[in-house]
């Protein structure tokens, strides 16, 4: 789908979460939406400081891996407004399989996804970097 066939006023997130509560389960969409929410809540109110967009911890413990899938995709089209966003698990040597939303072209481009990983390496190596300093400076390190 793309903007020409959204309804008048619609939001693509809007049209997504309709297709979802259509498809899914109702108690599974009634799970979905207490973890999106919030996230929700924040993109209309503009109070997003980072587009890194972590789900709630908290909200998603023991929650099933496609939930945490369809809740990651709900928020990336509220953010981006696109409908054709995909969830790709890329293989990261340090920390194992990495779940990201991306598009669906970058989701079928390995050089792209190459990129992606060596991103995701670079934050870690830099994460551990400065865990560390902290650590040695007795500051907190549960960043």
């Amino acid at each position: 789908m793309n903007e020409s066939e959204l309804p008048p006023g619609g939001r693509p997130v809007d049209v997504y979460l309709d297709l979802l509560r259509i498809r899914m389960d109702s108690e599974d969409y009634g799970l979905l939406l207490s973890v999106v929410e919030p996230a929700l809540r924040a993109i209309d109110e503009q109070r997003l400081a980072t587009l890194d967009v972590v789900l709630n911890p908290e909200r998603t413990k023991g929650l099933p891996q496609d939930i945490r899938d369809e809740a990651a995709l709900v928020i990336a089209t509220a953010i981006t407004g696109r409908l054709d966003n995909e969830v790709v698990e890329i293989d990261v040597e340090e920390t194992g399989p990495v779940r990201v939303v991306t598009d669906s072209v970058t989701a079928s481009d390995p050089e792209r996804l190459a990129e992606i990983a060596d991103h995701i390496r670079r934050r870690n190596r830099e994460t551990e970097e400065l865990r560390g300093i902290a650590e040695a400076s007795d500051l907190p390190t549960d960043f």
